[in-house]
């Protein structure tokens, strides 16, 4: 990476770390249900239904599961990038709705925790999107990309 880069990234890094340390410690004198959790990366209906049809329509998708990463880039900063995957990382965290599986690595985890995950149709194009996002502070008007909370 370019040092002007690494340069942008070490104090939202850094945040970052302190943000999961404060959230360890509250998290551990304080036990939730897991329908109240924050740090659960939810489906909405629409997404679900999507995955469903997209099992049912097309048998090269049957089994595979959503993955959600975040990448660099984008017009915000950082953009969300959606794939069909059938692999399984070490580092990956999984989410399942009505048997649907949502896959996140661990790093994007870190910027979409307690984040929605939709299925928008539009004349101008059909896509999965993440609606809301608590570790955002912005982004542009397509949600493909966003400013991460420092």
């Amino acid at each position: 990476m370019s040092r002007s880069v690494l340069h942008r990234l070490t104090p939202l890094i850094s945040a970052r770390l302190r943000q999961n340390q404060r959230l360890l410690t509250v998290s551990s004198a304080v036990e939730q249900s897991p329908s109240e959790s924050l740090d659960v990366v939810r489906m909405t209906e629409n997404c679900v239904q999507r995955m469903k049809e997209l099992h049912t329509k097309d048998a090269s998708a049957e089994g595979r599961m959503l993955r959600l990463n975040v990448v660099a880039g984008g017009c915000s900063g950082f953009q969300y990038f959606f794939l069909l995957d059938d692999k399984k990382n070490e580092d990956d965290r999984i989410f399942e709705k009505e048997g649907v599986k949502l896959v996140v690595d661990d790093i994007s985890y870190d910027f979409v925790k307690g984040a929605t995950v939709d299925y928008v149709q539009e004349l101008i194009r059909s896509a999965f999107v993440v609606t809301t996002n608590p570790n955002a502070e912005g982004g542009c008007s397509c949600k493909s990309s966003f400013r991460a909370k420092q």
